[in-house]
């Protein structure tokens, strides 16, 4: 009986490697097919964007360390942008169809693939729009289409911007958990919510002005596409004239009300097909594939774009958290690579440790030294994230780009309420005064927090003096638009933490001329490490922890879930942006 046991438990388990392994096998021919295959581009293409996924700036070259294979990623807005201008030259793709599907980028981010398109349509080629129904950043990015059709019975949203920011100082008394904050900075509200239960002025001020900013450039945007004046859209946000179909149409937003099968036959005319012909649609993201592979280089010199994406953690990082480890390496690479005769830092990062950010300015900083370095700034680039780019040689920033910030503040979580209420009781044994310094368990010491706050101080003074010498300005000059103030990239222009208004390929044509090229190509850094974990959620084969609670209490309770979250795990002192900001 003994032996069957074993036997059968042999069994399963080879039947279970051998499963593992040809699950593998399975993954690695499909990353092999995709590498090495490029779908062909027929005659009479239409090249389609309809982008429903959260949009990277950067798509991303991962190397996988299980065994020696590196692949790349072409759904990042560089991606999408240069598949735009690639399709501008290209004669089998006759136009572009702008399909909405919930767009999940960001302002800015939208704002760049306007600015793509607005070339495309230089060539004569159409850009048709369509939509079901059209939030407003989906009818942002595609006003710019020559016409825009809707849905009969669709929707549409034109309402004006707003920000919702959460409170939770009654949550807290309530349930004993605390979180204990020493913060710089008269608008350094991101531990705001857990403080008090209503907004401060100094914080609706700001929120206030960034979002008139932000507003004002995607008005002018959508009033020089659709022959609206800003002030009449102003008029149609507050009346929600765009509410139903036919407002849409009678107000302007669109230029007809039908289905789908009606707009594809308008495509079929437009390309000059016969109405039994399919459309011969080519997604973005594999049309981006073939323009990377099928363009040519424009000269052996090469301007570096490197990527720093996400949240700012000390350590080595990865696709989604800006380490100083995957940092340094990218711009070593770079700055040690002969052919690189400029860098471009393009930052799209809410901040995080303040530690890291210093790191990071440090080797920018090196790297200076050696090559010309600027910066191009993406949906956000404030607090850690302005750090990092205030010693570049130029700054641009797009017009909605949320920058500033310039602040720091300390997160220390405390439950001794809560253990009185329970029955618990710390008790500490020392060697010295000095030698627990802090437990969650008992209240904060006047002690702690003068050290605390003492450190706060310090990185708030050096981080004013990053920004001074970078911009070439006084420690007290920038003091006075610091504070934890947070501007919308043209108030960052004027008020001078920002150079130029204009994207990433302002800031890289701006880095070739500093070092006078003419022929040159792009080469984009980091290079992400990814494994065989990653790999089985990327292909569904594996759920991730997220996903898993995500789908078990919904989204908007686990967006609060994720803001709790990432203040409890924030280490060490923070320069980070001072609210939690989701513009709708």
């Amino acid at each position: 009986m003994k032996f069957l046991r074993n036997l059968l438990a042999s069994v399963l388990g080879t039947l279970v490697a051998l499963g593992i392994i040809f699950m593998v096998f399975l993954i690695f021919i499909a990353f092999a097919g995709n590498q090495e295959t490029i779908k062909p581009v027929k005659d009479n293409s239409v090249l389609e964007i309809s982008l429903s996924k959260p949009l990277k700036d950067y798509g991303g070259k991962y190397n996988f360390i299980d065994f020696e294979y590196k692949f790349e990623n072409y759904d990042g807005l560089n991606n999408v942008t240069d598949a735009i201008r690639f399709a501008k030259e290209d004669d089998k793709i006759k136009g572009i169809s702008i399909y909405s599907k919930v767009f999940m980028g960001g302002t800015a981010q939208a704002k760049a693939i306007r600015d793509a398109l607005a070339g495309f349509k230089e060539s004569g080629k159409f850009v048709y729009a369509y939509g079901d129904f059209f939030t407003q950043k989906d009818y942002y990015l595609a006003s710019v289409a020559d016409s825009v059709f809707l849905n009969p019975v669709g929707e549409m949203d034109f309402r004006g911007l707003s920000s919702e920011v959460l409170f939770f100082r009654d949550l807290q008394q309530k349930s004993g958990v605390k979180m204990e904050v020493i913060r710089h900075g008269k608008y350094k509200s991101a531990v705001e919510p857990f403080l008090a239960d209503k907004m401060s002025e100094a914080n609706r001020e700001q929120i206030s002005e960034l979002l008139e900013s932000v507003w004002v450039s995607v008005k002018e945007d959508i009033a020089a596409s659709r022959d609206i004046t800003p002030e009449n859209l102003d008029v149609f946000a507050d009346e929600l004239a765009a509410r139903t179909p036919q407002l849409a149409l009678d107000n302007g937003f669109v230029d007809a009300l039908m289905y789908y099968n009606d707009y594809e036959l308008m495509l079929k005319r437009a390309i000059g097909t016969d109405a039994l012909d399919d459309v011969a649609y080519v997604s973005v993201t594999d049309y981006a594939e073939h323009a990377s592979r099928k363009k040519k280089s424009f000269g052996k010199d090469k301007i570096a774009v490197v990527f720093a994406q996400g949240e700012i953690g000390y350590g080595k990082g990865d696709d989604h958290v800006i380490g100083q480890g995957i940092m340094i390496k990218a711009l070593k690479e770079a700055r040690e690579n002969e052919k690189v005769k400029a860098i471009v830092l393009r930052v799209d990062s809410p901040g995080g440790s303040a530690l890291a950010s210093d790191i990071i300015w440090n080797e920018i900083a090196l790297t200076k030294k050696v090559k010309p370095v600027v910066v191009s700034m993406g949906n956000v680039a404030a607090s850690g994230g302005y750090y990092i780019a205030a010693g570049a040689d130029r700054i641009f920033a797009e017009p909605s780009t949320i920058t500033g910030s310039i602040g720091v503040f300390g997160v220390v979580p405390n439950i001794h309420e809560l253990a009185v209420r329970w029955g618990i009781n710390a008790e500490q044994v020392n060697t010295n005064k000095q030698s627990t310094i802090y437990s969650v368990f008992e209240p904060m010491t006047d002690e702690f927090r003068a050290v605390t706050t003492e450190g706060i101080e310090q990185v708030y003074q050096t981080f004013l003096e990053r920004v001074a010498q970078g911009r070439n300005m006084t420690i007290s000059e920038v003091d006075s638009i610091a504070q934890g103030r947070v501007w919308s990239g043209l108030e960052a222009k004027e008020v001078g933490l920002v150079d130029e208004i204009g994207g990433l390929d302002d800031a890289v044509a701006y880095a070739a001329e500093l070092v006078d090229l003419t022929d040159y190509a792009v080469r984009n850094y980091p290079e992400y490490e990814i494994n065989f974990d990653k790999v089985f959620t990327r292909f569904g084969l594996v759920q991730s922890r997220e996903e898993i609670i995500k789908e078990e209490i919904g989204q908007e309770t686990y967006e609060v879930y994720q803001k709790l979250k990432a203040i409890s795990q924030q280490k060490g002192i923070q320069a980070r942006i001072p609210f939690e900001m989701h513009i709708r």
